[in-house]
């Protein structure tokens, strides 16, 4: 019988990253995965030599130079510039909120004329910009009426599944508004879509033979065994699924996606076009061959539709709803395993109940390492 130095449940990006710094140092490390393939998130997969983000559009981006070196020793990245659109009502707006965007809204062509634009709506308003209750009022307070009514609103409530009256404004701490010509919704330093897709960042990580993978492996069918026989567990899914819910069941935001070959070679012109309106029922179209410049069939593309929606237990949990209820029970959780799982590692956006961005997963995955395996 093998024996393992680590269990690590997940072979997302946070479990294999893990999985990989221990097999450097020479440890030994069983990867369970529930679902059929790995990578998590990120997968990636080809249809027609066009690579597929399975779970939704993801663009790695960061200011880390550390982070997006160690990133690049897997994959070769290419230039990808996140610039998404947004089409309320048949009406195409640039995103972020910036100069051209306010030139389709008002005509105005100078930031100072946007600038005046802006802070006479606001004040026309008549919202207290430092006491605002809700996301309506916060997005009000930071953009004006105009932009919040179509850009927005709509997209908002469906992202969230309720009305932006009822939501907390701090979901919208800052709205993202540039007062330039420039389409990049990053601010970073750095930015990219791995040539050939996200799949073979995990796959060479987990090909040392220090490292063994299951896949269609549920911890859950087996959580006693797995707990009484491996000394050292690094759990990547919900931490109130491993306690079984006994405090209660945190908040999650889940996603159903529709997915369709369609047989144009350029069906919307850019990777990502969010809906707007309240009308349409999914969030964004995302169109993956733009994301390597039109690689693949010139005369097929595959598009995806995103549909938010409310989580329930059997659902696939995307996102944690960090409000102040969800993240007190999620502090409980966490002295629950203190206590009563010390010789658990939890992590990644499940795990730490929290919402990364992709270098946010590396950056925490090798801080842990660091100090696992110091």
């Amino acid at each position: 019988m093998v024996v393992y130095d680590y269990l690590v449940v997940g072979a997302g990006l946070f479990g294999a990253t893990f999985a990989y710094e221990a097999a450097k140092q020479g440890k030994k490390v069983k990867v369970i995965e529930k679902r059929d393939h790995i990578a998590g998130n990120i997968y990636t997969k080809e249809i027609d030599g066009i690579q597929v983000h399975e779970y939704g559009a993801h663009i790695f981006h960061t200011s880390n130079e550390k982070i997006w070196q160690y990133v690049n020793q897997f994959a070769k990245f290419n230039r990808y510039t996140n610039s998404p659109v947004a089409n309320y009502h048949g009406e195409i707006y640039n995103m972020p909120f910036n100069m051209n965007t306010f030139n389709k809204l008002w005509g105005v062509v100078t930031p100072a004329q946007a600038k005046q634009k802006i802070a006479q709506q606001v004040k026309d308003s008549g919202i207290d910009t430092k006491l605002a209750r809700n996301v309506e009022e916060q997005a009000i307070s930071l953009v004006g009426p105009d932009v919040y009514k179509k850009l927005v609103k709509g997209y908002t409530e469906k992202q969230w599944g309720k009305p932006a009256t009822e939501l907390p404004a701090f979901i919208i701490r800052r709205l993202p508004v540039r007062f330039t010509y420039d389409n990049n919704y990053f601010n970073d330093l750095y930015q990219g879509i791995p040539i050939g897709g996200y799949t073979q960042i995990i796959d060479k990580m987990l090909a040392s033979d220090l490292i063994d993978v299951s896949v269609n492996t549920d911890f859950f069918a087996k959580k006693d065994y797995y707990i009484n026989h491996f000394d050292r567990i690094v759990f990547t899914g919900m931490i109130d699924q491993f306690f079984d819910y006994r405090l209660g069941e945190l908040e999650y935001r889940s996603l159903d996606f529709e997915t369709e070959e369609v047989d144009t070679g350029n069906y919307q012109g850019v990777a990502v076009v969010n809906y707007t309106d309240a009308e349409t029922p999914y969030t964004r179209i995302i169109e993956h061959k733009h994301f390597e410049f039109g690689k693949g069939n010139k005369h097929k593309t595959v598009i995806t539709r995103e549909y938010p929606k409310s989580w329930h237990r059997g659902d696939e949990p995307y996102y944690p709803v960090n409000n102040e209820a969800n993240n007190r029970l999620y502090k409980k959780y966490q002295k629950l395993a203190d206590q009563q799982a010390n010789n658990v590692i939890f992590g990644g956006r499940l795990g730490q109940y929290r919402y990364y961005n992709m270098d946010q997963v590396l950056m925490a995955a090798l801080q842990t390492t660091n100090r696992e395996l110091k």
